[in-house]
């Protein structure tokens, strides 16, 4: 019996030196992005040898097909794509705008924004409005506006740690200026660039006319913030100044993209299912390094982390790289509706899409009680400076997949610098850093790796 016992406490101990734990693994995920990562090369690729990817456009279709193969020389288990049809806009030639003042005529730095229609051919000119929101457009009335071109002026507020708060302070001017200012007789939109930095980049992003009639719509442009400063202290000297801007931009009808999706089968429970992702298309101003192709190939390198570590997931993990999150969110709606229409059950979603800066944490879209799981992961990432958990939003894309027990969540990298580049043509390869953008691939990797082995707090069922 002696004997017996020594063997069993000599098995056990084997068996328990040949387990991994939570710590030699996020050590082991860590130290491989870091020294043998791939998210750079491809970020290097999307950037450089692609560029910009608007949705609908000839280097969106590339960088499916370049993703595609990129997850397919990975061995996994499966990868396909998924059709969705998106909107096709253009911006054509380059724009062009000013101002008159009575040294003449100043030009000034501003660019089309996403879904705007044309200037009429010769370009629109007219006395401007300045107004710092919506509320003041209604405020003001017809009278005051109609026939001019309304400014808007409202910068993102400085004062606020979260960007992304001051960013969301604004963007309604951005998004619903030119719909609010039609009702009032307008005849052109210009909106100050949604970025905290002073420079001569104007800033595109998605507006919407809502229901309006294509004939009644009018041309909106952004500004960069030098030029929005410049032109409001010009209208504080004559308030009657002229501005002037042309644009070429064009809407088609919608055209056929696809979302790329790659999967590892999970050992235990396949049919639960685990996504990580970012958005394909981008803007085509830069080459959509920040926004979103680091998202995109951070995404990409965690399922290669995983099989390069040696980690066999108990659930499904696949990669998802939506299409058109920017100007319809088409891709992200698309993929929730085949879920529903499947079935599937999906326990975890995490997005990356707000740049490749330093990870900070994540927030968090989900229950108490999976937040107090989350939570109790913390000091795993304390070595690696990680300390952001909060309970919050997640992510665009995987919004539409929302119910009562999926845990969504959101890679948070520091954000201060974000917005220098967020839609503009300095969101370029030279402003992403290569460790920085390894740390954060190592980090959504190491959470998706906690959720898979523990898995989800599943909602208690009310008996009656």
């Amino acid at each position: 019996m002696k004997k017996l016992s020594i063997l069993t406490i000599l098995l056990f101990t084997a068996i328990g030196f040949s387990q991994t734990t939570d710590e030699e693994q996020l050590k082991k995920v860590y130290s491989t992005s870091l020294t043998n990562g791939q998210s750079y090369a491809w970020l290097d690729h999307l950037s450089n040898e692609i560029g910009g990817r608007l949705s609908g456009s000839a280097n969106a279709a590339k960088a499916v097909q370049y993703t595609k193969t990129e997850l397919e020389k990975l061995g996994l288990d499966k990868v396909w794509l998924q059709e969705v049809m998106v909107p096709k806009w253009e911006r054509g030639g380059a724009e062009e705008a000013y101002m008159l003042t009575d040294a003449g005529k100043r030009e000034l730095q501003i660019c089309a924004l996403g879904g705007s229609i044309a200037t009429k051919q010769g370009g629109v000119e007219a006395e401007v409005v300045e107004v710092k929101g919506l509320e003041e457009l209604e405020a003001l009335g017809e009278e005051k506006i109609k026939g001019k071109i309304v400014f808007y002026n409202r910068p993102m507020q400085a004062d606020l740690i979260s960007t992304f708060e001051a960013y969301g302070g604004c963007v309604d001017q951005r998004y619903s200026g030119a719909k609010e200012a039609i009702k009032y007789g307008a005849v052109g939109v210009v909106v100050r660039s949604m970025n905290l930095r002073m420079d001569d980049y104007p800033h595109t992003g998605a507006m919407s006319y809502g229901d309006v009639p294509v004939e009644n719509r009018i041309p909106a442009a952004a500004i960069s913030t030098n030029d929005a400063d410049l032109l409001s202290k010009q209208l504080q000297k004559n308030a009657n100044t002229k501005f002037g801007f042309t644009m070429y931009c064009k809407q088609y009808k919608d055209v056929k993209s696809h979302n790329v999706i790659g999967e590892i089968t999970g050992s235990e429970f396949p049919n639960e299912i685990i996504i990580v992702g970012g958005h394909l298309d981008s803007w085509d101003l830069g080459d959509g390094s920040h926004d979103d192709g680091a998202g995109v190939v951070q995404s990409m390198e965690v399922l290669r982390l995983l099989k390069e570590t040696g980690y066999k997931p108990k659930r499904t993990i696949r990669v998802v790289l939506f299409m058109n999150e920017e100007n319809g969110l088409r891709g992200g709606r698309k993929y929730a509706e085949v879920v529903k229409e499947k079935g599937e059950e999906h326990v975890f979603a995490l997005e990356s899409d707000a740049g490749g800066f330093t990870p900070r944490g994540f927030s968090f879209d989900c229950s108490d009680e999976n937040f107090a799981q989350v939570e109790s992961w913390k000091k795993l990432f304390k070595p690696y400076l990680i300390h952001y958990f909060e309970k919050g939003g997640s992510g665009a894309d995987i919004g539409p997949l929302k119910n009562d027990h999926i845990v969504l969540a959101g890679l948070r990298p520091d954000s201060q610098r974000y917005f220098d580049h967020h839609h503009a043509s300095n969101d370029t390869f030279d402003a992403v850093n290569k460790r920085e953008l390894e740390l954060g691939a190592a980090t959504m990797t190491s959470l998706v790796y906690l959720f898979d082995k523990y898995g989800t707090v599943k909602p208690k069922k009310i008996k009656g």
